[in-house]
This record gives C-alpha cells, structure tokens and sequence, in this order.
C-alpha cells in the first residue's frame, strides 16, 4: 500500500500555511486535496493508453483557491446552491442570510466554507477527514456544528466523499462538492464531445434566477432528457426555457435513488476511454457545464474558459427548505448528518475498443 503523502501547499493572506495531502492506489490512480477550503486539487486517472490524466479543474497553490470565485474543487456548505429570497424560517424563527445572487443566497453568501482553512480530525494512507468548526449563527444559520469531510481512495478506483455533522440546533445542513471535471484532462479544452448518462426522468424548473417554481418537470422528448445517454454539446444552447435561463445546463435533476447511495449518473470520453460514475444518496444532483467560466488562471499555467469542465453537485433540492414537496434539508438537532457521494473511475483501454 502507497503511503500518504503531505506538502506546503503556500500560504493564505493572512499566513496561514496551507497543506496538500496526496493519496495513492494501486492502479495508479492519484487524489490530491487541501486543507484550505477542503478542496479536490487533482485527480489523477489512468487513460485509455495508461497515461495518468488530470481529470479536475484546479489551481496551483492556496493563493489560486483563495482568489478564485468560481468554487473550483470547493467544498461548499453549510448550504449549498441557492435559497431564494435568502432568508428562511425554522421552528417559526425567521433567519436572514446573505444576499450575494440577485436578492436570493448561493452557496451560504461569501464567507464561503471553502475560503476557510479547515483542521485534519483523521488521517491515513487512504483517507484524510477534514474539520471546520461552525458556531452558531455562522452565515446566518441557527446551530453550533464540527463539519466533517471525507476523501477516502479506494483500490476499485473510487474517490470517496463522505460528510458527517451533529448541530446542537435544528438547522439546515446540504453540503456538496463543487469540482469541475473534465475526463479528457483539465487542460484538454470544452467538454462538449463527453457523454453524460443519468437515471433521472425530471428535472426541477426554476425561474430566470435559478429559483425552483416548486414544479418537477418530465425531461422527455426536451433537451434535459440524458437517460439514454446525451452529448453534452448536443443540446446545450437548444431554445428551451430552461437552457436560456441557464446559458447551457445549471440545474437539478430529481434522482431516482430512494435515498439510499446508488450509481446515479456517468460521464465518458471516447477521447481519452475514461469513464467516471457518479454514486449517492442524495435526492437531487446538479450539472453545471462551466457556463460562466472566463479566463480563470488555473494550475501548470492552464487558463480555463467557457464549458471547459462539468460539475456533478449531489445535494438535496435548489431552495428546498420553501417547497413542502421536496425533501427537507433541515437536520434535527442532536441528529447525524451523514451522507456520501462517490466518483469511480474506469478505462476502455485502447486494444479492448478493436476487439482484441
């Protein structure tokens, strides 16, 4: 077994010396996060040809994480995606929040869960568990809680996410991972040529500010339809309400996974003949196709642009705590927050695509 390997991963403003934490498999795969903001840095994965491919967008150094605002790698809570009108009521208490997305609250506001340097509870040569301590009232929300998170490597070449929490106060809790992925290689260009296949039949409609209306919509026959599998750049700037709105794909899919952790959804790249499937137990997962990334200076020097990359965010629903028919996002307190999402990878090595 491959040990775990630790380095300065640079400083943040204020001093504070951030840290990379590289895990390693036998199959030659590669997993490297950080504990500021508890963020994926790279994902190393064999290709087609056994070339290791840097599948995730990224930055070179702490500094890059703490600059950027487009949540590359982000670990974002304690509420990710937006909640309209940023404010909510819990036990008839009403708590307002940061309005930082046209009047609604996205991603908790900006003082973000991933612009924090956060401690190392766990470690070990296949998983690192990274801690933030969130007190009450932190970006508004009622409830003292030790946010953890879990990067586990596996040897059936699975990263492995897995977040855990215990409020002292019910409170809401929907933490997701926010990476960019790109499966021919993070400085391979758009990911328009990658095919997306997900067992999901609606989608949640939302208005022209990403809100939900609170109606599931049926993606057959419409350009949200990927049960079958589905070219990214198919459909993408199709004449659709919803892909107007979006700019191209930024929204929440309803899950079929009756809340038990299950393969959801897959990516593949007849390019580089990697496959990467999605596993959770969350209800809902949005796919964002980069649409607003713009000249991001990126790690090696890559600059990354326009659908460069797409990111799979597992979460309960956009706004859920203002919709009785979606699933609560509200944790009791003295309950456990647990969840896990995972991402597994595969290659369609060279020779077996001719038959051989």
């Amino acid at each position: 077994m491959k040990k775990l390997r630790i380095k300065e991963f640079g400083s943040t403003m204020d001093g504070q010396t951030a840290c990379l934490y590289i895990l390693e498999n036998e199959q030659g795969m590669t997993a490297s996060v950080t504990d500021f903001g508890a963020a994926l840095v790279r994902l190393l994965v064999p290709d087609k040809d056994g070339r290791q491919i840097d599948v995730v967008l990224g930055y070179s150094d702490a500094a890059g994480y703490e600059a950027g605002d487009v949540s590359i790698g982000a670990t974002v809570g304690r509420c990710a995606n937006r909640i309209g009108g940023a404010a909510l009521t819990i036990d008839g208490v009403e708590y307002v929040l940061e309005k930082n997305d046209n009047g609604n609250n996205l991603h908790s506001g900006n003082d973000y869960y991933n612009k924090r340097v956060w401690n190392v509870a766990e470690q070990s040569d296949e998983k690192v568990t990274f801690v933030l301590h969130s007190p009450d009232k932190d970006q508004g929300y009622p409830g003292t809680l030790d946010m953890k998170v879990t990067y586990e490597l596996t040897e059936d070449n699975e990263l492995r996410l897995t977040y855990d929490a215990v409020p002292d106060k019910d409170t809401i809790i929907n933490m997701t991972n926010h990476s960019y992925f790109n499966v021919d290689g993070h400085d391979s260009g758009d990911v328009l040529n990658q095919t997306i296949t997900m067992d999901a039949d609606y989608f949640t409609r939302a208005d022209n500010e990403s809100i939900p209306t609170g109606e599931l919509v049926d993606v057959t026959g419409t350009p949200m339809d990927f049960r079958g599998g589905r070219r990214i750049g198919e459909s993408i700037d199709a004449d659709y309400e919803a892909i107007k709105f979006g700019g191209g794909y930024d929204h929440n899919w309803v899950l079929k996974n009756g809340g038990k952790f299950a393969t959801v959804a897959k990516v593949t790249a007849a390019e580089s003949g990697i496959e990467m499937e999605v596993g959770t137990d969350l209800p809902g997962m949005q796919i964002y196709t980069a649409n607003f990334l713009d000249n991001e200076p990126g790690k090696n020097g890559v600059v990354y642009n326009r659908r460069d990359g797409v990111c799979f965010e597992t979460q309960y629903f956009p706004d859920a705590v203002h919709h009785a028919n979606f699933a609560s996002p509200i944790c009791k307190a003295g309950e456990k927050y647990h969840t896990v999402t995972s991402y597994r990878f595969s290659t369609q090595r060279g020779q077996e695509r001719c038959g051989k």
